[in-house]
């Protein structure tokens, strides 16, 4: 009898072996928002620089992102469909999405996408000075976005955002994420910022100028963040944005990685209507 083997049968029961591999991770729900405006020089979309973790999983340490995380419990508070402005045909898991992305918006940069119950119109950037305390209390977990809501009498613009794009981890990574991307446009007069916690700057950049900063290597931008820009590139205005994704079917991309001579590959389906459907990572010392 071997040594590995001796020491496998030594070990409590359910423990794995070293011929085992680690169960795959279900994916997490997730929700991102790009947040869109007509600049000077074309279309704008907000961005953020993520801050660096000491997790060694974590690729998007130090990376230009967009605005969203991880779909919370309280976003599925039945509670929130009646303050928010959403089609009725939305199921529960589609609206909890919308709802996750206005309150990482909210908590992360600052924007709100609500507007004061029988308005028609996003909350002024003056009521929004005033709503700045429930912010904080929602990133400390004081209260959820249903207590926000209610006290305030708003009603949350889910009808703003438009499914953009739903990209899934590859199974080989040990941190996975479903992550379903929406477009929005950002209310004109709203300032919109980092936190200073999961996010150390921001900009607003023209999707021309994001793409050039990574190419220069000014800024670190993933594969899938560079993805979602360069589709985003076709589009010229918000208005040709939002009308193009509207009409778009979206395609789940779920990477895959492929070995080949000259090296390791990330390849992505055509039909999702991606520019570039493959990616060789550069390979990090």
């Amino acid at each position: 009898m071997s040594d590995t083997t001796s020491t496998e049968n030594s070990l409590p029961a359910g423990t794995p072996t070293l011929a085992e591999k680690p169960p795959i991770a279900a994916p997490v729900p997730a929700a991102t928002i790009l947040l869109l405006r007509d600049g000077a020089d074309g279309l704008e979309v907000f961005m953020q620089k993520r801050y660096v973790s000491s997790d060694p999983v974590d690729r998007f340490g130090g990376a230009l992102i967009f605005p969203g995380g991880k779909v919370d419990v309280q976003d599925h508070d039945p509670v929130l469909r009646a303050y928010s402005r959403v089609a009725a045909d939305i199921d529960d898991f589609q609206f909890a999405l919308r709802i996750g992305a206005i309150r990482e918006a909210f908590e992360e940069c600052g924007v709100l996408l609500a507007r004061p119950r029988g308005d028609d119109n996003v909350v002024s950037a003056e009521r929004l000075l005033t709503l700045q305390t429930w912010r904080d209390r929602l990133n400390a977990g004081e209260i959820t976005l249903a207590d926000f809501v209610q006290s305030e009498n708003l009603e949350l613009a889910c009808d703003l955002l438009v499914f953009y794009a739903h990209w899934i981890t590859p199974p080989a990574r040990l941190k996975r994420f479903d992550t379903y991307f929406f477009l929005a446009p950002a209310p004109h007069d709203h300032q919109l910022f980092h936190d200073g916690r999961e996010s150390t700057d921001s900009l607003w950049t023209t999707v021309e100028d994001a793409l050039a900063g990574g190419r220069e290597k000014r800024h670190n931008i993933v594969f899938p963040t560079r993805s979602n820009l360069e589709k985003l590139a076709f589009s010229t205005t918000l208005a040709t944005a939002l009308d193009t994704a509207a009409k778009a079917v979206v395609v789940t991309v779920q990477p895959r990685v492929e070995k080949r001579e000259d090296g390791i590959y990330v390849v992505i389906p055509k039909e999702a209507g991606y520019p570039n459907c493959e990616d060789k990572p550069e390979m990090r010392g």
